[in-house]
């Protein structure tokens, strides 16, 4: 499988599996922060690779480590993975700064590829997976829109933008 390459793609990737959720936070960890899994395992406090390797083979990771391999890939593919086949939506908390228009742009385009997505299911040209991976990522963008316009009036302060 083939994994988006830049960093904006990457956060409209819906992995369809855990399995598919574990490589893909290993793939984004390995292009986006040269991280092999050497580095990955030793960031975690594995005793070595191989353990990681074993874990990602047959997709059981253990709960109690997902987050600190998410943390270590730079990542959360497989919360975002458990959230959708759980049904729910998952979204960023809002900061409840003014959107751009590139943001609303991308929305826009979200939403657009949302509906060509059903057009094609419906007329059997696209699969059941893709389509709901791309009603799931419109939906979460909404969700976070609607999120931005309830906090405008109370913005959080921009903590990661402060040098110390």
């Amino acid at each position: 499988m083939s994994f988006p390459r830049c960093k904006r793609t990457w956060n409209r990737f819906q992995p369809t599996s855990l399995q598919n959720a574990l490589e893909g936070c290993m793939e984004y960890a390995r292009v986006v922060h040269n991280k092999s899994v050497d580095r990955i395992a030793d960031q975690m406090g594995l005793p070595n690779k191989w353990v990681l390797y074993k874990w990602l083979n047959n997709g059981r990771l253990p709960t109690i480590l997902i987050r600190s391999f998410e943390n270590v890939c730079g990542i959360s593919l497989v919360t975002k993975y458990i959230a959708f086949s759980g049904h729910k939506l998952l979204i960023d908390i809002p900061s409840g700064k003014k959107a751009t228009a590139k943001d609303i742009n991308g929305l826009q385009a979200s939403l657009t590829k949302t509906v060509t997505e059903l057009l094609k299911f419906y007329d059997g040209q696209s699969q059941v997976e893709e389509t709901l991976a791309i009603i799931q990522q419109s939906l979460e963008n909404l969700a976070w829109q609607k999120g931005e316009v309830e906090k405008h009036h109370q913005p959080e302060l921009d903590l990661e933008g402060v040098e110390s």
